[in-house]
This record gives C-alpha cells, structure tokens and sequence, in this order.
C-alpha cells in the first residue's frame, strides 16, 4: 500500500511539472498479470520517461521532498546511470526514473515517442495510472528478465499471465517492435520458457518463428539450470557473458551488443569519480575490470570459486 501511495505521490508530481510518464512493471503489471495490484511482489516503483525531461523531473521531485542517489551535476551533464532512484527518507519506498538511455539492456534504442504515444490506462482504487500498450510491455518484460537471466520464476509467471489474460494481444506489433530494438529473440525465449515452466500456450502467431529458432531451446535449457537456484546461485562470468551474445541471435550483433554492455559506464564506474566528460574513456576501460572482480566475488560467496 505504501509504494502503491508513492506511485500516486509522484504521478501527481510529474503531470504538475508536464513530464509525461508510463508506469512500468510494479503495481499495474500486478493488475494485468494477477487483476489485484497487491498479488505481485515489488520493491519499488518504476516510471518512464523521455531523457529530454529528466532534469525537469528530477527538479520536481527534489522540490516535493524527495532525495536523488544521482548528484544534479551528473544529471546535468546526461551521465546514463542504470536509474534514477529517489526517496523521500530511508523507511520510505524506493522510485526510479527510467529514460530511453538507462534501458541500456535494450540491445537498439528504445523509441521512447513511439512507447509514449502508445500509452494506455489501468485503474487502482479507482485512479487511472499511465502505462505502456500490453506490447510495449510485454516486450519490455521480455528484456527485463533476460537482463537478470530469468533467475525468478515470478518474471516467468508474468509472461505466462500475459499471454493468458491478453488473447486480444497483437503479435503482429509484438513482433515489429521487438525487432525495432533488437529484442525478437528475447521474446522468443520468454514465450518458450513459459511454455516449459508453466505450461503456458505459445500464441500461434509465434509458433514458427519460435520453431526456425534452434537457439532457443537450447537457451531455455540453460536457464531452466539456473533457474533452481532463484538467484542464488549466479552464472559464472563467462556463461553471463555467453548469455548476452546468444540474445542477439547473430554474431555480428551478439559482439557488438556484448560490447556495448561491456564498455557502458553506469553509476558504480562513475560515481566516485569525475563527472567531466574527458573521464568518460578512463570509466569504459574500468568497467571490465570491475565487472570481473564482481562476478568473481559473488562466485566465491556461493561457493562456485
């Protein structure tokens, strides 16, 4: 009831500072997937919007009260952290900005006007809230969970609800805009794993082409491994490597995509540094680096070291 308080909280804000935003995930995916905001377990809620307003947002809700964990310098200067969180206090639940520029998991960018254009409505205690068209974010959902490697079976559980409670869902826009932003094989592997896990139909639109993907089985074998362990049990740093390249589905744009995601700075390469442009080059060399020092890390807390 709280983060569902601090959606409405910040929604109001938004619309007062004219930043049009879309409710991703969190309480509204509760309502699509489960038809009850509460059935869902989250832990903060997440907000789209254009990178363009990101500072105005930003300003607003620092007037409301709220705190950044990301310094007005580094938004000024359009530093692409992984979010933009913010609080009102340390007992008070967790908010996110996401822009078209921290999606970062999202292999091509995303077209933020496109999403915002598309927006529809869900209604909680009787409020409407913005949220992504159901294919918009499904496709996202499908990213979501191949950025963590489907290590929860909640993630699986969405897919699988969507498909259910949306046979009116258009694959045919599904498709098209999956493969705008390099995701067609990610969604793939969604609609597969739920089909293997929980036994949800595959919608007959996608029957082929999930077929002609030979890739895809043997993908979902990997995550079915992983899956036993809810996360607890991460993959090795060359599997999670291995991973990243195999979502793209070509070589050619399986490298680059496994680069790009390599060499992206994100808040924990740049926060305790300069936030001047020119360190730019010196935080893409460091983050491979702390990336394997990471991995290496939770691998030896979970004993595979």
């Amino acid at each position: 009831m709280a983060l569902i308080a601090e959606m409405f909280r910040v929604l109001e804000i938004l619309r007062g500072a004219e930043v049009a935003a879309a409710v991703v995930k969190g309480p509204p995916l509760s309502v699509r997937a489960f038809a009850n905001p509460s059935f869902r377990q989250y832990v903060d809620v997440d907000f789209l919007i254009r990178s363009s307003e990101i500072e105005r947002a930003s300003g607003a809700l620092l007037a409301a009260g709220f705190r950044g964990e990301i310094s007005a310098d580094a938004v000024g200067k359009r530093k692409s952290p992984g979010q933009y969180t913010f609080r009102r206090s340390k007992d008070r639940p967790l908010i996110e900005l996401h822009t078209e520029r921290t999606l970062r998991y999202f292999p091509k960018p995303v077209p933020i006007e496109e999403f915002l254009r598309r927006r529809t409505t869900v209604t909680i205690d009787s409020r409407v809230v913005p949220v992504l068209s159901v294919e918009d974010e499904f496709v996202l959902l499908a990213v979501h969970g191949a950025k963590h490697f489907w290590e929860r079976l909640m993630w699986i559980a969405d897919i699988a609800a969507l498909v259910a409670n949306y046979p009116q869902m258009d694959w045919t826009r599904v498709q098209k805009t999956a493969e705008g932003v390099g995701a067609d094989r990610m969604v793939r592997v969604a609609l597969l794993l739920a089909e293997r896990t929980l036994q949800a139909p595959i919608p007959a639109e996608m029957s082929t082409e999930i077929e002609s993907d030979r890739a895809c089985l043997r993908i979902v074998n990997k995550i079915e491994s992983w899956l036993l362990y809810a996360g607890q049990q991460p993959p090795a740093l060359l599997a999670r490597a291995l991973f990243r390249f195999q979502m793209r589905g070509r070589l050619l744009a399986g490298a680059g995509y496994l680069t790009r995601l390599t060499l992206s700075p994100t808040e924990e390469d740049w926060i305790e540094g300069s936030n001047e442009r020119a360190a730019s080059l010196r935080e893409s060399l460091r983050r491979p680096f702390r990336l394997a020092r990471k991995y290496r890390r939770d691998q030896k807390e979970t004993g595979q070291g």
